[in-house]
């Protein structure tokens, strides 16, 4: 397996790693690759997970209307 190692790192960068493997209770080179395998490899949704994310943005706006005269309104004020 290739290894790789990675200088000059930030302090603060560094210790928000440290801190974040921790709270994982991994080590840091653990953590380094969890991280980036979320950022680098892409996490392919199936269509239920997209249906339930959909479901759950809805239910956020659920209390909010517009009316005809609003929508109208916001639509004039770029017309000026």
């Amino acid at each position: 397996m290739p290894a790789i190692t990675v200088k000059n790192i930030p302090d603060d960068l560094y210790n928000q790693l440290k801190l974040a493997a921790e709270q994982h209770r991994r080590s840091v080179n653990s953590e380094l690759i969890a991280c980036l395998e979320k950022v680098l490899i892409p996490h392919k949704l199936t269509a239920r997970e997209h249906i339930a994310g959909a479901k759950r943005i809805r239910e956020r706006f659920d209390n909010f209307t517009v009316t005809q005269e609003e929508l109208n309104k916001a639509k004039s004020m770029d017309r000026a």
